[in-house]
């Protein structure tokens, strides 16, 4: 007999006891499937954060994984894919915040480390992002990308020394680091050591002939040491690389002028104003008045 149904005679004591338990056992039986967590409810949100991460919609990818951990509040990959769509979002106070909690689930959880130093190092908290990188070679101390990380927030530090250690290091494990080159260059430069600059800028050029930035960066060098004709080719070959390159165009104009090659100097003043509107004010006004004072305004 349908149990729903005898409930509609009187009963009582036992029988009555009876029936409700019954009844409780069949609503429970017959509740629709969501009226409970599915099992791997979680990971269905967590793959939705994955979806908006591809498509760069951070602010559903935070949502999706709110979801996940709000369900499995131990799930530490979902703290940590929210923790990069926080910082991608610029929302580096709540990446870091997520980070925090990977490291304390999975303390050997590398990538956490290392993201909460990126962190650490945009927000300019270069202690801090030192620390985290130190652990981060703690845990794979043949990470070339960790001594390279590291070295740069030594360097932001301005503690040169350091961090050429850390890149000549980075070099050591992955012998064609054009970026490890690329900075190292960037640390002997704000050491005065302009040759050894030099060096390493054309290391990570032959490494990666298309990078405008370390053309631009060797002309830099070569300026600093008085040696303006090679200086405005890199700089042109930044430009040619690169089309909208102000800096370079700037930079070049400077050479042009010291080199005497005002009619290039003009060029290069007027190429770095018509691609400047995103430049310093100061510099795109110093830049009318030199063309104004040698004439290339005409």
């Amino acid at each position: 007999m349908n149990p729903i149904f005898t409930l509609a005679r009187r009963m009582s004591g036992k029988s009555l006891l009876f029936s409700l338990l019954l009844l409780c056992l069949f609503l429970f039986l017959a509740a629709p499937a969501d009226a409970a967590v599915k099992p791997g409810a979680e990971e269905h949100w967590f793959n939705k954060g994955l979806q908006y991460d591809s498509r760069q919609d951070y602010n559903k990818a935070i949502a999706a994984y709110s979801q996940a951990i709000a369900l499995n509040p131990q799930y530490a990959d979902a703290y940590y894919n929210r923790g990069n769509a926080y910082k991608n979002s610029g929302e580096y106070d709540n990446a870091i915040a997520d980070y925090t909690q990977v490291i304390a689930l999975a303390p050997q959880n590398m990538d956490a480390w290392r993201s909460r130093g990126d962190v650490y190092a945009e927000k300019g908290d270069y202690d801090k992002a030192v620390t985290d990188y130190t652990q981060f070679i703690a845990l794979e101390p043949q990470n070339a990308e960790a001594h390279n990380n590291r070295g740069i927030a030594y360097s932001d530090k301005g503690d040169y020394d350091t961090a050429i250690t850390d890149y000549t290091r980075a070099i050591a494990l992955q012998p064609k680091y054009a970026t490890a080159y690329y900075n190292r260059g960037i640390a002997y430069k704000n050491k005065g050591d302009y040759d050894k600059a030099i060096d390493d800028y054309s290391q990570a050029i032959a490494l990666n002939p298309r990078d405008a930035s370390a053309y631009n960066n060797r002309a830099n060098a070569y300026v600093m040491k008085g040696d303006y004709d090679k200086a405005i080719t890199d700089y042109s070959l930044a430009t040619t690389l690169d089309p909208d390159y102000a800096v370079a165009y700037y930079n070049q104009a400077l050479a042009c002028e010291k080199a005497g090659r005002l009619a290039e100097a003009a060029a290069a003043y007027r190429a770095f104003i018509s691609h400047g509107s995103n430049q310093d004010e100061e510099e795109v006004t110093y830049a009318h008045q030199r063309l104004a004072a040698i004439g290339g305004d005409r």
